[in-house]
């Protein structure tokens, strides 16, 4: 496992007016590791990854890509990077094809006409390097695959512009038991070659499947950063519930002070 880490966020902050979303939050995405985000639901997963791929800017913090300090302040500036996100929805166009939907808003033109040799190749050995083997055609319109085949595409598309970091959101919500155990072996692929995974599950098998690193988040802290050798499911289960697990996860909040106040000596 890498020594360094690929993407490395410090001390981010993220308030929206009075509300203070994520407090003093670090990550750390490592090369050629899977690390699963976790936490409950207002954990602030969704926040933090809109702050890395540019969507928010955040209010204070760094960010460190491949140990330089860069600033996001946009989608394009972490593209520019290598920083890709697969959002639940997809976002793939059901009336277009596979090659289309990849190459969507970055289409390759061979003078004033698009250049669809070149783009078919390029998308072919993009899923022959995942070795992926269940599309039939690469001209097979979306609205024909079945949701794991939607999921696959998405992700390719995710990693054909020379991607370094990948970030999944819930990719196998609401897929079988099959195309859960290809997306999760596509996932897994994605750090074998390289990549810096961060995946974003609410499922602690999928989580304990394919993670090397598991970070949880609750109400908006980052609880713990374990190597996912080193903590088991319930102890997880109890960081995203209550931010500590023994003597792991954020301090012990401390008990309020009260002034005891004994019958006659109230004024």
């Amino acid at each position: 496992m890498a020594a360094t880490p690929l993407l490395e966020l410090r001390g981010i902050d993220k308030s929206f007016g009075p509300v203070q979303v994520l407090h003093d939050v670090g990550l750390s995405v490592y090369p050629g590791e899977v690390t699963a985000l976790v936490g409950d639901n207002g954990a602030g997963k969704s926040t933090l990854v809109k702050c890395i791929s540019g969507i928010y800017t955040h209010d204070a913090g760094t960010v460190t890509f491949e140990g330089k300090d860069v600033a996001i302040n946009g989608p394009r500036d972490a593209a520019a990077l290598g920083i890709e996100v697969v959002y639940q929805d997809l976002a793939l166009c059901d009336n277009l094809d596979i090659v289309q939907n990849m190459f969507l808003g970055r289409e390759k033109k061979n003078g004033i006409v698009l250049d669809e040799d070149s783009m078919e190749e390029m998308a072919g050995e993009t899923l022959r390097s995942l070795s992926v083997r269940t599309v039939k055609s690469l001209r097979q319109l979306v609205s024909s695959l079945s949701g794991g085949q939607r999921q696959t595409v998405a992700i390719a598309k995710a990693v054909l512009w020379n991607s370094k970091v990948v970030i999944l959101d819930e990719p196998t919500a609401a897929l079988g038991v099959a195309q859960t155990a290809q997306v999760l072996e596509l996932v897994r692929r994605l750090a074998d070659n390289g990549l810096g995974v961060v995946l974003i599950s609410h499922n602690m098998n999928d989580v304990f499947a394919v993670s090397d690193r598991i970070a949880a988040l609750y109400l908006g802290r980052m609880a713990a950063q374990v190597k996912a050798s080193d903590v088991t499911h319930s102890q997880v289960v109890e960081l995203i519930t209550g931010g500590r697990s023994g003597n792991l996860g954020l301090p012990p909040e401390k008990p309020s002070e009260f002034i005891d106040i004994t019958p006659g000596e109230a004024q």
